[in-house]
């Protein structure tokens, strides 16, 4: 009767575990995100930058996050503080 039991109860846990990884995550994500596109001033601070070194990875958000903190060097000084200020 126990081995049935547990048999039923492994074959149930099996089962629900995929339903599980659609969850939200319980808690916060360690990294801020960045949300949307910023404000205005945000994006007027950073537009030329990514005109001219990540033209390429226009319209994906994270693809022109990646590219400005890859020419992190290279971007005006206030395009950098938009970056700091979302803690990228």
């Amino acid at each position: 009767m126990f081995r049935k039991i547990a048999i039923v109860l492994g074959v149930i846990v099996i089962t629900a575990t995929p339903s599980f990884s659609q969850l939200p995550l319980p808690f916060p994500l360690p990294i801020p995100l960045p949300v949307g596109d910023g404000t205005p001033e945000d994006r007027a601070a950073c537009e030329s930058d990514v005109r001219r070194y990540c033209q390429g990875a226009i319209p994906d958000n994270l693809r022109v996050l990646g590219c400005l903190q890859q020419n992190r060097q290279r971007i005006s000084t206030s395009c950098r503080g938009v970056l700091t200020k979302y803690g990228q």
